[in-house]
C-alpha cells in the first residue's frame, strides 16, 4: 500500500494516459468505417500510430535532458490531445493518420518519462512491488480503453471530447506532484543487431508479437464489424484479448523458467495458429463464440513478446540489458508500423478472415524458424527470471534488469 501510495500520481497518469490515447485506437477504426474511410486507410491510420509511437520512443529521453519530466510530459500529452481533439475537425483519412501520428508519439514519449521517473525513486526493497503494481495498473488501463468504446458514439464530436479531456487530464496528477523531478537518465543507444546477435529466435519472436498485436489492436474493430459485431459487443470483444493475455503471464512465465523456453515459445505460436483458425470458424456463431476465440487468441499472444524477452536477455551480460530492450522494443516497433495496413489491404481484398490469415501464416514462419534454431545451438544453461515486460519504452529495461539478473 505505501508503494501504491508513493507512486499513485504516476499510476494515475498512467491509467488516464491508457483511456484517453489508448481508447482512440479502436475508436478511430470504428468510426473511419462510419464516415466511409477504407479499410486500408483505416488500416494506414493503426501503422502511423505506430510509427509515432516509436519517434516519441527515441526522442523523449532527449526532450527530457532539454526541458526537464513535467514539461517533456505537459507537450507529450499536448501533442497527443491535440491529435484527438482535431478529429472532427477535418474527417480526412491522411489528416486522420498525421493525428494519430501525435497520439503514438504522445503514448511512447508519457510512458519514458513516467518510467525513468519510477525508475530513478524507486529502491531495491520497493522495487519489486512498484513494477508489480505498475503492471496491473497498465493492464487495468489498457482493459478500461477498449471497453470505453461501447459506450461512446462512433464518429461523434463529443466522443473524440471525452477522450481529449481523460488525456489532456493526465497532465495533472504528475506535473502537480510535490515529489522532486529526479534527473534525466542516460537515453540508450540503439543496436537493433543486438537482438539478433544475442538471440535470432528471440529478434523474430518480438518482430510476429509486433505483427500479431498491432494488426489486432488497431484493425480488430473493422473485423468485428465484419462479423456483424456491434460498437458495445466489439468493446467486449477487444477486452477479452486483454484479459486472456493478462491470463496467460502465469501459467506461461511458470513453464519459461521451468522448461526450454524456445520450446514454450513454439507452443505458444502453435496456439495462436490454431486459434486463428479457431477466430475464422467460430466467426458467424454469435459473439460469445467470438469472445471465447479471441481470449484464447490472446492467451497464446500476448505472452509472446516477454517470452522471446527473456530468452534473448539468457544470453545477454547484465551491462547489456538496457540497450538489448531497447532493440527488441525497437524490432517490435518495426513490425507493429508494418501490420496494420498489410492487414487492412488483406481484408479489403480477401474479406474479414485474411487478418487472422495473415497472423496465422506469421507464427507458422516463426515455428519454422524456430525449428531450425533449435538444432544449431543448445538452450542456455543458466536463465534470467522470466518477467512481464510491457512494450511501453526503451526505458523499460532500466526498470526489468534486476529481476534478471536475481539468481
Amino acid at each position: 500500500m505505501r508503494v501504491l501510495i508513493t507512486f499513485a500520481a504516476l499510476f494515475l497518469s498512467v491509467v488516464l494516459l491508457q483511456l484517453g490515447a489508448g481508447g482512440v485506437v479502436p475508436m478511430d477504426a470504428i468510426s473511419g468505417a462510419q464516415l466511409g474511410f477504407s479499410k486500408s486507410q483505416i488500416g494506414l491510420m493503426g501503422s502511423s500510430h505506430f510509427f509515432g509511437f516509436f519517434i516519441g520512443c527515441w526522442w523523449a529521453p532527449r526532450l527530457m535532458g532539454n526541458v526537464g519530466h513535467s514539461r517533456a510530459f505537459a507537450a507529450f500529452v499536448a501533442a497527443g490531445t491535440i491529435g484527438i481533439i482535431a478529429h472532427m475537425l477535418l474527417i480526412n483519412p491522411v489528416a486522420w493518420s498525421l493525428m494519430r501520428m501525435a497520439v503514438g508519439l504522445c503514448t511512447a514519449g508519457c510512458y519514458t518519462i513516467i518510467e525513468a521517473w519510477m525508475q530513478a525513486k524507486v529502491t531495491n526493497a520497493t522495487r519489486g512491488r512498484a513494477m508489480g503494481v505498475y503492471r496491473v495498473v497498465d493492464i487495468m488501463g489498457s482493459l478500461g480503453a477498449q471497453l470505453i468504446i461501447g459506450v461512446l458514439t462512433p464518429g461523434s464530436y463529443i466522443s473524440y471530447n471525452l477522450l481529449a479531456l481523460l488525456l489532456c487530464s493526465a497532465v495533472f496528477p504528475l506535473t502537480l506532484s510535490k515529489a522532486e523531478a529526479p534527473e534525466t537518465p542516460d537515453a540508450p543507444r540503439l543496436r537493433p543487431q543486438l537482438a539478433w546477435q544475442r538471440s535470432p529466435l528471440a529478434a523474430a519472436g518480438v518482430i510476429v508479437s509486433g505483427v500479431t498485436g498491432a494488426a489486432f489492436r488497431t484493425v480488430g474493430p473493422m473485423y468485428g464489424q465484419e462479423v456483424g459485431l456491434f460498437s458495445n459487443q466489439i468493446a467486449i470483444y477487444l477486452a477479452a484479448y486483454v484479459v486472456g493475455g493478462a491470463v496467460a503471464q502465469y501459467p506461461v512465465g511458470w513453464a519459461a523458467d521451468k522448461y526450454d523456453r524456445r520450446k514454450v515459445l513454439l507452443v505458444l505460436s502453435l496456439l495462436a495458429t490454431l486459434t486463428c483458425g479457431a477466430a475464422i470458424l467460430l466467426s458467424d456463431h454469435g459473439p460469445w463464440a467470438n469472445y471465447a476465440a479471441i481470449a484464447a487468441f490472446g492467451f497464446a499472444t500476448m505472452p509472446i513478446y516477454s517470452v522471446s524477452t527473456a530468452h534473448a536477455h539468457d544470453y545477454a551480460s547484465s551491462m547489456e540489458r538496457v540497450e538489448l530492450s531497447a532493440a527488441l522494443m525497437f524490432l517490435y516497433a518495426v513490425g507493429a508500423i508494418a501490420s496494420p495496413y498489410v492487414a487492412s489491404l488483406l481484408i479489403e481484398g480477401f474479406g474479414a478472415a485474411a487478418m487472422f490469415v495473415m497472423i496465422a501464416v506469421a507464427h507458422v514462419l516463426l515455428i519454422a524458424f524456430g525449428l531450425a534454431r533449435m538444432g544449431a545451438r543448445p538452450s542456455p544453461g543458466n536463465v534470467t527470471a522470466y518477467t512481464y515486460e510491457p512494450r511501453t519504452s526503451f526505458l523499460i529495461g532500466r526498470l526489468l534488469g534486476w529481476a534478471r539478473d536475481k539468481p
